[in-house]
């Protein structure tokens, strides 16, 4: 098949040529018969799994030795795209020679990198992904099948981006973390959402229980009740002086979210912590103003003073706001 007679060289370019060579060639398509398993004093599964979001379809056999756990055969038959095919082939080779409880180990992400012809070369155009996730899954069907277990049970952590194999914990983390705002943070951070992108919000390939736009808000609101909880908390016990930094910093934030940083936002600026410092006599809050604070006059004098003010009267009458 020439290149050219699919949508386009470039579309085509986009499979590496592994892919290529294993959508028209597969070498482990076909199927393992119960008979001839039985024969050899070995056990047949046979696990069937389709992909709602786009009609694909992948049947996986086992032949395994019972005495050991580990798979001597796989064949496979998919029902679907050339990128299914070639996920598939790789999927069934990844297993042959390993035990069950080894191969539900394997992941989309090692299926795609053994399909890349260079290791910094995606195989697969990234709305192609989820063929990888199909060959995945298929794995833990078999592998309940044999172990007499739910396939769910081999996943540990609620997974939100199949294709990238990131949780929900792992998410919550790096959101809080790195004070993530956008969903485009959030994927150059993790790689969630960097391919089939059904992850994103509603509306993609299948229903989720999960979407990145509802961790980020929901996480975003349990940041700032954090914060709030450490302002009051601060404001109650006059206790500022011995949080952590990272209390502080939290209980600076939420003071100046509530009190300050609208009427900066209003004028066109804004402003962030940078960092604080407790000295003999004073505790030293570091400031950077963004926007049209960054060298306004009153940045200096009025807003200043408005801004030491306030968390003095909130937080501690020993702080001290430098602007750098």
């Amino acid at each position: 098949m020439a290149k050219d007679d699919l949508l386009g060289a470039s579309l085509w370019d986009a499979y590496s040529n592994k892919v290529t060579t294993l959508m028209n060639n597969p070498q482990h398509q076909g199927e393992l018969f119960e008979d001839e398993v039985t024969a050899r004093g070995h056990k047949l599964i046979v696990a069937d799994f389709g992909a709602e979001s786009c009609g694909d379809a992948v049947r996986l056999y086992w032949e395994i030795d019972p005495k050991t756990d580990i798979i001597v055969d796989s064949k496979f038959k998919s029902f679907g795209c050339g990128t299914a095919i070639a996920s598939s082939d790789v999927m069934t080779k990844l297993c042959i020679g390993k035990t069950v409880q080894e191969a539900v180990k394997i992941t989309n992400i090692d299926v795609e990198f053994a399909l890349r012809d260079d290791p910094e070369t995606p195989a697969v155009p990234p709305q192609k992904m989820h063929c990888s996730v199909m060959a995945y899954d298929v794995i833990k069907k078999a592998a309940g099948l044999y172990l007499g277990v739910k396939s769910e049970s081999f996943e540990e952590e609620i997974i939100v981006c199949e294709c990238a194999r990131v949780s929900l914990k792992t998410l919550q983390e790096v959101i809080k973390l790195n004070d993530l705002k956008t969903i485009e943070e959030i994927t150059d951070y993790t790689k969630a959402g960097g391919f089939c992108k059904s992850c994103i919000k509603p509306g993609g390939h299948e229903a989720r229980d999960y979407y990145l736009v509802d961790i980020l808000a929901d996480t975003r609101r349990e940041m700032d009740e954090e914060k709030m909880k450490a302002a009051a908390d601060a404001g109650e016990s006059g206790d500022f002086e011995n949080m952590t930094l990272v209390q502080q910093i939290k209980a600076v934030d939420a003071v100046i979210d509530e009190n300050v940083r609208q009427f900066l936002i209003m004028d066109g600026g804004n402003m962030e912590v940078i960092d604080i410092k407790k000295g003999d006599e004073t505790i030293d809050i570091y400031i950077r103003y963004l926007g049209a604070c960054n060298g306004c006059a009153s940045s200096a004098t009025g807003t200043l003073y408005a801004i030491e003010s306030t968390l003095k009267d909130k937080l501690s009458k020993n702080i001290r706001v430098l602007p750098i």
